[in-house]
């Protein structure tokens, strides 16, 4: 395989797993706000978790990458190259799946920063005391967030190259027809062509 096509094909893959992060610190930063509202703010900085801002311009980035794929994606469809994503999973399949990883991340980094961050709890209290139990919704909303997103840019594409393989079809129609309806089509008279064979009288 070409080392180009190759690489295209790594990051087409690798595109929806950019959108991981995103959602991951979504379902951070809304369970804190379901639990203390106007207050998330202080909250955040008083747990120790004044290191998440460092980390948005990345998580920026990484949403740009996975746009760029999407739209390359969308490039290669509108001229017939499409490979769309597969997997067999259905639409509550996908969002239990999403969900679920977002949440295994979200406790996976709060039982962390109970370990390292000053002024974060540990243990399980770390993770679903003082409004922690909030992270189950987030991640549910946030989930279904994600699924959408992996159905939507997946229909979006399909609609794309379908369209193209319409017109492709049409177009050789009727490069097929269009000798054929040369050839039955009947001769005009001489007249009607502007000649005959004997010249005008004298």
């Amino acid at each position: 395989m070409p080392m180009r096509l190759q690489g295209g094909l790594v990051i087409r893959r690798l595109a929806p797993a950019a959108l991981a992060p995103a959602g991951a610190f979504a379902v951070h930063q809304l369970r804190y706000w379901l639990a203390y509202g106007s207050h998330a703010a202080a909250e955040l900085q008083h747990q120790g978790h004044a290191y998440l801002h460092s980390i948005v311009p990345w998580i920026v980035l990484l949403l740009a990458a996975a746009l760029g794929a999407f739209l390359l994606a969308l490039g290669r469809a509108s001229e017939g190259r499409s490979s769309l994503p597969h997997y067999t999973l259905s639409f509550a399949m996908l969002w239990l799946l999403c969900s679920a990883s977002l949440l295994a991340i979200y406790v996976c980094q709060e039982f962390l920063e109970g370990l390292f961050a000053t002024g974060h709890a540990g243990g399980l209290a770390g993770v679903f005391g003082y409004g922690g139990w909030w992270s189950i919704p987030a991640a549910v909303a946030v989930g279904l967030v994600l699924t959408a997103a992996f159905h939507g840019a997946r229909e979006v594409l399909r609609a794309v190259a379908e369209c193209r393989a319409a017109r492709s079809r049409i177009a050789r129609t009727l490069v097929w027809a269009r000798p054929r309806l040369e050839a039955l089509r009947p001769a005009p008279a001489p007249l009607a062509a502007g000649w005959s064979g004997r010249g005008p009288p004298g």
